[in-house]
């Protein structure tokens, strides 16, 4: 067996191998487990707000043809877009707080932990 090959079946076996999870390696997914609901609601919440602009826009401007005419609706769901971008990263901002405050107490024991250790 060459030299390459004793490397990648090392590789494979390491890959398939029980190992312990650092502390290190545990805050950083306590921290990225944090921040994704609130990620997730952010990017979902704000492509349908700006979706419901554009929309409002057509109907504004007579983009689509079939619906010419409808200016004062379109005017009112181009608002109702603007509001829902427009607080956005209000509502992102007190999902993480929220987060944030549930999973503080285990974070900060950990990462006293690690801080400790040095």
């Amino acid at each position: 067996m060459t030299n390459s090959e004793a490397k990648y079946v090392q590789r494979v076996r390491q890959s398939y191998e029980k190992r312990e999870q650092s502390n290190i390696e545990r805050l950083r997914e306590l921290d990225s487990r944090v921040k994704r609901g609130a990620n997730i609601f952010a990017y979902i919440f704000g492509i349908i707000g700006s979706l419901v602009l554009g929309s409002g826009m057509c109907l504004a401007m007579d983009v689509i043809e079939q619906l010419k005419g409808h200016m004062a609706i379109g005017i009112i769901v181009g608002l109702v877009g603007i509001f829902m971008v427009s607080i956005n990263y209000f509502i992102y901002k007190k999902i993480l707080e929220k987060s944030k405050k549930k999973h503080a107490q285990e974070i900060i024991s950990l990462s006293d932990e690690i801080l400790n250790n040095k």
